[in-house]
């Protein structure tokens, strides 16, 4: 392929070495806001990438249309019938509250972004923030991109705005006062500096915060209670999505009762995030059926990779397997996942007698850099953080080997820059 045959944000990711993170202001930051204080370069080191991912416009108007139509499709009376006839009963209570920090995903192939997974709590958000915050413009055309970013400040007020939106939709009128962060055993959790880092935000606006372990919880006749404080909202950062564990049971009881406001929730995991709703998004017979306008089956055709359940004869997916990716149809991350190739035999015979998915294996784009030994490629995921159908932040996970993994030198959250003005252009010449 010819330079002039490539778009600008292809090949920026291909050339530009340019570092535009301030990796030291930004570790700084964050170490201010910990507690213990440490340094999250020794417990993080490979947390963030000085890299930014370039992103074409027409790719994240596309983004944008796939998130729309998975949106209206989630609010389809048969859809919902669909999925929740086959979920635990908890995810049948409706409290309202949309769920914060939706997480959509994607590949950037060579035919457009694939949605390959939503997330109902996806993490990086607040780390995200504190990125923003520490770029420095490498060229004239970035200064200009920068400048049209919303500030750190914005983007913190939206945060709390959502928040306060979720509890506004099943609370009303009354303020909120207080939110737990709640996660098992937080302090131990890989992405457990952003808990310190929404504390600091939340308490910033007045709202008292405290980040605890479940089992901590306690259930009053009319509510939650944390060491005597009665909570108001809780920011839910569990992967028992629908609080089977005995030590979630509070929360379980909370949530049935409508004793606090719980976002994310069962309902909404139920909904968006279990992998086996991919099957019913990119399956047109499915679609019609649960109503599906056809202009919004061909933008899930072109943006879902083709997913379906792992059944049927265990001869023809192993020979078809190079063809798929594996996934635990509950899982939550990249734990238990796998590249169809390479499968071995003693796995393959898991994957085919357990709840697994396969999804149409679709190549993550790369963004290289030059090295002292020459050029490394990482591979390259984008995560649309959204509310409500709308994207609020996104950021590029970087990373070697076959899932993202906050284990390579160089990888970790980076930046997205959207490149379509003259000015990126202009800042190309000379590019190979």
């Amino acid at each position: 392929m010819t330079g002039s045959e490539r778009n600008v944000a292809e090949l920026l990711n291909r050339a530009c070495d340019c570092a535009v993170t301030d990796l030291p202001k930004l570790r700084q930051g964050i170490d201010s806001v910990l507690d213990p204080p440490r340094s999250i370069l020794e417990s993080h080191p490979h947390l963030f990438s000085e890299l930014p991912v370039f992103l074409d416009p027409a790719h994240l108007a596309q983004m944008q249309g796939v998130i729309d139509a998975v949106e209206v499709v989630c609010h389809l009376p048969k859809f919902q019938d669909a999925v929740l006839r086959e979920s635990p009963g908890i995810a049948r209570i409706d409290r309202r509250a949309a769920g914060v920090f939706m997480g959509f995903d994607f590949h950037i192939g060579r035919d457009g972004p694939k949605l390959i997974e939503v997330n109902t709590n996806a993490g990086g958000a607040f780390l995200n923030i504190a990125v923003h915050d520490a770029q420095r413009a490498c060229c004239q055309a970035a200064d200009e991109y920068l400048a049209t970013l919303p500030s750190t400040a914005q983007l913190e007020s939206e945060v709390v705005s959502m928040f306060e939106r979720e509890w506004t939709l099943a609370r009303a009128a009354r303020p909120l006062m207080t939110i737990a962060i709640v996660d098992a055993d937080p302090q131990r959790q890989f992405l457990y500096p952003e808990f310190e880092l929404a504390r600091k935000l939340f308490e910033s606006r007045g709202v008292r915060t405290h980040i605890a372990d479940p089992s901590e919880l306690d259930l009053a006749d009319d509510g939650i209670l944390l060491r005597g404080d009665r909570i108001d909202l809780v920011y839910n950062r569990l992967t028992d999505f629908y609080f089977d564990s005995p030590t979630n049971q509070v929360l379980r009881l909370a949530y049935e009762r409508g004793l606090a406001v719980i976002t994310p929730h069962p309902r909404a995991h139920a909904l968006y995030a279990n992998k086996r709703n991919l099957a019913l998004l990119s399956n047109e017979d499915a679609l019609e059926e649960v109503g599906a306008a056809r202009q919004v089956f061909e933008v899930l055709r072109r943006g879902v990779p083709t997913t379906r359940a792992v059944v049927g004869c265990a001869d023809t997916w192993w020979r078809d397997r190079k063809d798929w990716f594996f996934k635990p149809r509950n899982g939550f991350g990249s734990r238990g996942t796998y590249r169809g190739e390479k499968l071995t035999r003693r796995v393959f015979a898991e994957v085919v007698n357990g709840e697994y998915i396969a999804q149409e294996f679709t190549p993550p784009s790369e963004r290289w850099r030059s090295t002292a030994v020459g050029e490394e490629a990482f591979k390259v995921d984008i995560r649309c953080y959204v509310y409500a159908g709308k994207i609020q932040l996104m950021a590029a996970r970087l990373y070697q080997g076959q899932t993202t993994n906050f284990r390579t030198a160089g990888g970790g959250f980076a930046p997205v820059y959207v490149v379509g003005s003259k000015g990126w252009n202009e800042g190309m010449k000379g590019l190979p």
